[in-house]
């Protein structure tokens, strides 16, 4: 390839390629890097402050991670990893700060306590034992539980206010919980990258990719017309754009792969006396049927300085993948290769199928009644219907070879070509470090051992547990916790 090649090309300009980026142009100062975003400004679709509900997922609320047992115990395993993952996160970010890279905490991440909460009496004898199988590990020791309604009353009146009187409820409470502006912090790495070399394309969509030598000739559209841009390895960060370019790409690692586009709604407050009612974010537990991402959670928020609350989600539908996108991607990125497993998730899937139709249809009244579920005060007129994200649900081929659905973060890494790409959302942003950490070792293989004591310069729980040593393990927290502006968090 030529000397006007790019070493790493980043398409889409969110927060995984913004941190993807980060690192690299910590690992190899001098390598180019190039992005390309297709919108006038980073981080406009899914890392966009408004498109999600902001939460540091760290497991200390999302009673979904947790998968009941058949002998009546609760497995906690994704929960703790999940943890885990936003702690190296929280690292990157701290050392970035203390560089001088990213600019002060406030700016993007917030103290929010994270509250479990239900009501009735089985939803609160699982909920107290979910917490009896977490506070018994390092990083939840922390982890309170009440079915006090006055105790759950100090820690959210919304929660209690208008309650009937003798109703079961219970909550859980951590402190150390975050309210994350993901926009925000997407578009300072974006500039830091740019401040030290990295050139950012706005306005650019990437229409094609193909093979060229040892790397890539990425085809965009560029204000001015078609453009072509060599690189030697591509990261498909596109957010739901991405299933659509890796098919193009030919990657063998990308067959199979179908995506379901799901729209997401809140609804938003900003009245002042609502919004300090409830100075936490709170989870609840999913009906029966409906899968962990339709848990409701009423979330505060704190954007460009203003609070507000958010509840949610509510389930939308068209056929874009973007919320820019156009209405034939879910047909076009239909193929021979993963039409099978579309239709299996299709057959498999009728109580999703019937809560998105369901929440499609539902009608103001009831996305009140929702709301009260969590608030019982909630009054019709402080409260507005906003969109949020596309959500792109990724089907895949299972362990047997029928379709599945993926409700993780699904890395599709092609080595030996030179190409990786991220499908799906959840936990998405929180975990955007190890993720990407993962993509060098496995993308970079041959390069890897020599980058890992530069990451452990940002990441000093680099290839080591933090939930197996309680004294080291909370040294690495204070610190963070410090330099992010989270006392006691």
């Amino acid at each position: 390839m030529g000397s006007g090649t790019t070493d790493v090309a980043l398409i889409g300009a969110g927060i995984m390629s913004a941190t993807l980026g980060t690192l690299i142009q910590h690992l190899e100062p001098d390598w180019s890097i190039e992005i390309f975003e297709s919108l006038d400004g980073a981080a406009q679709e899914s890392s966009n402050a408004w498109h999600n509900a902001g939460t540091g997922h760290a497991g200390f609320c999302e009673l979904d991670y947790a998968t009941p047992l058949p002998g009546g115990g609760i497995d906690v395993s994704k929960s703790i990893a999940i943890n885990e993952q936003f702690h190296v996160t929280r690292q990157l970010w701290s050392a970035l700060i203390t560089r001088g890279i990213l600019p002060a905490a406030p700016g993007f991440v917030n103290p929010t306590p994270h509250l479990a909460f239900v009501t009735g009496a089985e939803n609160v004898a699982y909920l107290r034992q979910w917490h009896d199988a977490l506070r018994t590990e390092p990083l939840f020791a922390n982890l309170q539980f009440s079915d006090d309604p006055a105790q759950i009353g100090e820690w959210s009146r919304a929660l209690v206010d208008g309650r009937a009187p003798g109703e079961p409820v219970a909550a859980t409470y951590e402190a150390s919980g975050t309210d994350v502006d993901y926009g925000a912090l997407a578009r300072a790495l974006i500039d830091a990258l740019d401040a030290r070399g990295a050139k950012l394309n706005l306005r650019s969509r990437v229409t094609d990719l193909r093979r060229d030598g040892e790397g890539w000739m990425i085809t965009h559209r560029t204000r001015t017309g078609i453009a072509t841009t060599p690189a030697r390895f591509v990261f498909v960060g596109a957010g739901g754009g991405s299933l659509r370019l890796l098919q193009r790409s030919g990657i063998p690692e990308a067959r199979g792969y179908g995506g379901f586009p799901v729209s997401g709604k809140f609804l938003r407050t900003r009245t002042p006396e609502v919004v300090a009612s409830h100075p936490v974010k709170a989870y609840g537990k999913a009906e029966k049927g409906v899968p962990g991402l339709g848990a409701p959670h009423l979330d505060h928020r704190t954007v460009d300085g203003e609070d507000s609350l958010l509840f949610g989600p509510f389930a939308g539908w068209d056929p874009r993948f973007l919320k820019s996108g156009s209405r034939l991607d879910l047909f076009r990125s239909i193929r021979p290769g993963n039409i099978g497993p579309m239709l299996t998730v299709a057959k498999d899937n009728f109580d999703l199928l019937k809560y998105l139709i369901r929440e499609i249809t539902a009608s103001h009244d009831k996305q009140m009644l929702a709301l009260r579920g969590l608030m019982p005060s909630a009054v019709d007129a402080d409260w507005e219907m906003i969109d949020a994200g596309k959500r792109v649900q990724v089907i895949g081929r299972d362990a047997t070879g029928r379709g599945g659905l993926q409700f993780g973060t699904e890395l599709v890494i092609s080595p030996g070509n030179n190409l990786a790409g991220l499908l799906g959302a959840s936990p998405g942003a929180s975990t955007a470090v190890p993720v990407m950490i993962r993509l060098l070792q496995e993308a970079f293989g041959d390069r890897y051992g020599g980058w890992t004591e530069p990451l452990r310069e940002l990441v000093p729980s680099l290839g080591r547990s933090m939930n197996t040593d309680d004294d080291w393990a909370l040294e690495i927290r204070r610190a963070t916790a410090e330099t992010l502006g989270l006392a006691g968090a």
